[in-house]
């Protein structure tokens, strides 16, 4: 009997002094400021999380739509071919733009390195401040602009005779201005929009890499002849005709 009364006085201490600390665990959450407390927002409605990467979407195709309904198709009369013009010139295009393919291939190392440091584009906007990222979007937006402007016009010129190769350069930079909004939407609204960044980073890169590669070959390597050339048939006929002639000019 004695050792019973031991056993539940042991019992109750025990549960005495767990309630002691339970209750010394309540008041130093009483004390905390509020300050200290992490608040976590909840998730964006749908139609900021769903609704904003579409209506971001349709921003897309409406700046390509205003530019065909503004600037209608039709066959310049002015065109470029740039086999013709001086050799400086020549030279000196074919290095700029092997210059911003470089730099190209940089942005896209940098890209993967981010993702691979942070885990996520999300994680990567959301530990970047707001000053950073007005510098970040001010720098690519001249970026983009003047590296599309130093290859699409006269891979545009080169090409005037094709409507569809008249879409190359605004596709490209119409994609790469709704990248770069996209950015703030997966900082500030749903991770949602990173769906659309990789569409228009994918798009923007391909243009950019068809139009690198048009010119280069116009300029380094005329002797290789594409089937869009407009004076395919009349540089056939004359390589044809003289053996010696390895361009067709």
């Amino acid at each position: 009997m004695k050792a019973i009364w031991i056993l539940a006085v042991l019992t109750a201490g025990l549960l005495w002094s767990e309630w002691s600390l339970a209750q010394d665990d309540l008041s130093v959450l009483d004390t905390l400021a509020m300050d200290d407390l992490v608040e976590v927002e909840p998730p964006p409605p749908a139609w900021q999380s769903i609704g904003g990467p579409v209506a971001l979407g349709v921003f897309f195709f409406l700046v390509l739509w205003l530019g065909r309904l503004a600037v209608p198709f039709r066959v310049s009369k002015e065109s470029l071919t740039l086999f013709y013009y001086p050799t400086g010139v020549k030279r000196g295009l074919a290095l700029a733009i092997t210059l911003y393919g470089i730099a190209f291939a940089f942005g896209a190392a940098e890209i993967g390195y981010q993702l691979h440091l942070h885990g996520s584009a999300e994680a990567y906007f959301a530990n970047m401040s707001q000053g950073k990222l007005i510098a970040f979007t001010h720098a690519h937006l001249f970026g983009f602009t003047t590296s599309f402007l130093v290859i699409g016009i006269p891979f545009s010129m080169q090409f005037n005779h094709l409507w569809i190769y008249q879409w190359v350069f605004p596709i490209g930079l119409a994609a790469a201005l709704t990248d770069v909004m996209s950015w703030w939407g997966i900082k500030y609204v749903s991770p949602n929009f990173e769906i659309i960044s990789m569409a228009c980073g994918i798009l923007f890169s391909v243009t950019y890499l068809y139009m690198l590669i048009g010119l280069l070959r116009v300029l380094l390597f005329p002797q290789v002849i594409w089937a869009t050339d407009k004076d395919r048939a009349e540089r056939l006929s004359k390589k044809d005709a003289d053996p010696t002639s390895h361009t067709g000019y």
